[in-house]
């Protein structure tokens, strides 16, 4: 293979890992906002829940000073009763008496159905405050590792930046010049191999003429579809294996 081609698809190696990096980079902003958002709303939800629950518990209170200000008129009331010198006046005391007593049952019957209602909101807010605690650490946990992890991509970054750079210096200025024209056309992927007569990355069928060129690797070829510049690794042969096995356990 020219040491063109090699280098060609060195770089485009480099290229891949650098944009597979710049992506995890990017999307590990994302994905803590996205964690963060949830966070928000389940904090939003218990603090609806808690609301409810002190409003419950208001409504309770003052149920409960209604009633003790309904059984102070009941006490004065039938004080005053026992100076009624007519019945007009008895009824009136005693209508007043039935009211207060109403008001004193419709209070209690309401303390019920908010007692039963705090019941179910209580045990919410329990509940949630338990998870968000353990949601809040397993979102902390997520951002140090995001933050380490942005940090060890960065370096990964920065160190085939250098890689890349050594190798465009070592590519010749034209090919160099043709495998970015490519790469910016085709969504960054500007080298393919040729694996049966097809291109690997359009699958477009190549000219058997133009196959038995690439193969011998005299020059740079492209694509005639996708204008890519293509590469031909020969297969290797059984025996060829067997050799390499053999050296390797010498």
């Amino acid at each position: 293979m020219l040491p063109d081609l090699k280098l060609v698809v060195r770089l485009q190696d480099v290229d891949n890992r650098l944009a597979d990096l710049a992506r995890e980079i990017a999307a590990l902003p994302k994905h803590i906002a996205e964690i963060e958002k949830k966070l928000v709303s389940h904090e939003k939800r218990l603090e609806a829940d808690r609301a409810a629950l002190a409003a419950n518990q208001r409504e309770r209170k003052k149920c409960e000073g209604d009633i003790q200000v309904q059984e102070q008129k009941i006490s004065k009331l039938k004080d005053q009763m026992l100076q009624a010198k007519t019945n007009d006046q008895y009824r009136a005391f005693q209508h007043e008496l039935d009211y207060c007593g109403n008001e004193i049952r419709k209070a209690e019957d309401r303390i019920l159905e908010l007692m039963g209602e705090s019941e179910p909101l209580d045990t919410a807010v329990k509940t949630a405050e338990a998870a968000l605690k353990v949601e809040k650490a397993q979102v902390e946990a997520e951002k140090n590792v995001a933050r380490d992890r942005t940090a060890a991509d960065e370096k990964a970054s920065a160190e085939l930046r250098k890689e890349r750079e050594a190798i465009v210096k070592e590519i010749t200025p034209q090919v160099y010049s043709n495998y970015e024209r490519v790469r910016k056309g085709r969504k960054g992927i500007a080298v393919a191999e040729a694996v049966g007569g097809r291109c690997s990355v359009c699958q477009m069928l190549l000219r058997p003429q133009f196959f038995q060129d690439l193969k011998y690797g005299n020059a740079v070829m492209f694509c005639e579809s996708c204008q890519r510049i293509l590469y031909y690794n020969p297969p290797v042969k059984v025996e060829d294996l067997s050799d390499q096995a053999t050296v390797s356990h010498q």
